[in-house]
């Protein structure tokens, strides 16, 4: 089994990085953008991060423009909207696909952990969310219609 927090990541600044930091942390990894009719979902993610980070668990960010060219924006203009438009806290790290012969290690292992619908590893839109317990297993995938609100109850489950 893959370790979730050995994956190579990039952060914002596009510098490597694992997900190290937050070992033994539940997360909530999602693919986010900027300019996305679920956008507003950056608020309830906010909230969770709050309301839990003291419990050991973090929301991850990982913006991705293969949806519609709904991420357009650099690094500094990322972290900009989210800290102004959404007083950001949690880590949202570089711009990444999601899908397809580039897509993220992190994603790619993501997908094959919790399929979607029908098995499909495809993620079909931004804010697809990944549930990742303590121990580093993916526990659930939701889809960008679920509201981050009701992710809650599996949240503290896990905690």
């Amino acid at each position: 089994m893959t370790e979730i927090t050995q994956i190579p990541v990039r952060n914002a600044d596009g510098s490597e990085a694992t997900l190290a930091d937050h070992a033994g942390e539940v997360l909530l990894i999602v693919n986010t953008a900027s300019k996305c009719g679920f956008t507003p979902q950056y608020a309830d993610l906010e909230a969770l991060q709050r309301q839990y980070k003291d419990g050991g668990f973090s929301v991850l960010g990982f913006p991705c423009n293969q949806f519609g060219g709904q991420e357009p924006g650099d690094a500094a203009e990322i972290a900009n909207f989210c800290s102004l438009t959404y007083d950001v806290t949690f880590p949202v790290y570089a711009k990444v696909d999601v899908n397809g012969a580039e897509a993220a290690p992190l994603f790619k292992h993501l997908k094959k952990e919790a399929p979607g619908l029908l098995g499909s590893k495809a993620i079909k839109w931004n804010f697809t969310k990944f549930l990742v317990d303590r121990r580093g297993k993916v526990v659930d995938r939701y889809a960008p219609t679920t509201s981050p609100k009701d992710i809650a109850g599996d949240i503290e489950k896990l905690l």
